[in-house]
């Protein structure tokens, strides 16, 4: 029977009934054919969610295409990535228009298999956290325009868990002789990640607002910054796409934005390159977070690193602002140790 394509959640129900008729690629095991799933996922972030969704659950092969480090914006899939996404059975995606490079991709590789996409459900912002500027920021003139939608959906700790709902049901329909591990895992996934959220919360209503302020190395953290309500000032790129290059007149306006509003930090990326963060701080006379404070946004850190895991990277950002703003974190809840 040939794969189906899967629009998640709206017609999860006819394809779950459709997908459990449906034989899984059988693997010779120790017992016997075992069924076996193959799935790719795109993303650092969305390979971590599919990841703790399909957890001990045996006969899934999970491969991920970006690897930490790597810019989801101008990726360009390897011979051995097509192959995967060639013979895979499920392919997650952030969407939103992240992955430029996929229906290029999809179309080499012959992909036909069920597409589960990530930002179903989830309201998509259409500026970034740099159209929410301080009233001082905008009298600095640090202002830019986006066209399209935010892709860094992720960076909201509830949006997290509307994605891994998603691709537990979209894992589900297409496998459902393991829907029970997939709901099992999620299920204990999600509680890890409302205690996050709280945490996250909890500490940064401990700052006061007017001291919450944040300036990122680009205009990735819009649902971020919104869900904790942390005035962001601004971006050293001041664009959606890490890949972007300011203009000097651009980081002139970011450094009177800073001076401006009393920011006390500029942030690096792990990913990036903290050069022009640095002449910003420098130049600004603040503190410049980067090397292992920097934080983690397009992409986890790699393994052993302070942001391997969806939840740690968290963690680990908002740990750093929040010593930025002078203040020490409450000790991590049972679910996060």
């Amino acid at each position: 029977m040939p794969k189906r394509h899967l629009v998640v959640p709206a017609l999860l129900a006819s394809a779950a009934l459709v997908l459990s008729g449906c034989s899984a690629q059988t693997t010779a095991g120790a017992d016997g054919p075992t069924a076996g799933l193959r799935v790719v996922a795109t993303t650092t972030q969305v390979a971590d969610f599919t990841r703790n969704v399909v957890g001990d659950a045996g006969g899934v092969d999970l491969t991920q295409l970006i690897q930490p480090n790597q810019s989801a914006h101008s990726y360009d899939p390897s011979a051995a990535d097509l192959t995967a996404l060639g013979a895979a059975d499920v392919l997650v995606i952030n969407g939103v228009g992240l992955e430029e490079w996929l229906d290029d991709a999809i179309a080499a590789s012959g992909f036909d298999g069920v597409l589960i996409d990530a930002d179903a459900g989830i309201t998509i912002s259409e500026v970034g956290a740099g159209e929410h500027q301080t009233e001082a920021a905008d009298a600095a003139g640090d202002a830019h325009a986006h066209d399209g939608g935010d892709p860094h959906i992720w960076t909201d700790v509830r949006n997290a868990e509307t994605i891994v709902r998603t691709i537990t049901d979209g894992l589900a329909a297409a496998d459902a002789g393991k829907a029970a591990n997939f709901e099992t895992n999620a299920t204990a996934y999600t509680a890890q990640l409302r205690a996050l959220d709280t945490w996250i919360r909890t500490n940064v209503d401990t700052v006061p607002e007017s001291d919450r302020l944040l300036v990122s190395n680009h205009d990735a953290l819009g649902y971020f910054t919104a869900a904790y309500h942390i005035d962001y000032v601004g971006s050293v790129i001041p664009s959606f796409d890490d890949n972007a290059e300011p203009s000097a007149a651009e980081i002139d306006s970011l450094v009177a934005a800073v001076r401006a509003t009393g920011v006390t930090a500029v942030f690096s990326e792990a990913s990036l390159s903290p050069k022009t963060a640095k002449t910003i701080a420098t130049e600004a006379g603040v503190t410049v977070y980067s090397g292992d404070d920097a934080l983690y946004v397009d992409s986890l850190g790699p393994e052993g690193s302070a942001g391997d895991t969806y939840i740690k990277a968290q963690l680990h950002n908002a740990t750093v602002m929040l010593d930025s703003w002078g203040v020490t974190p409450s000790s991590l809840p049972a679910e996060l140790e």
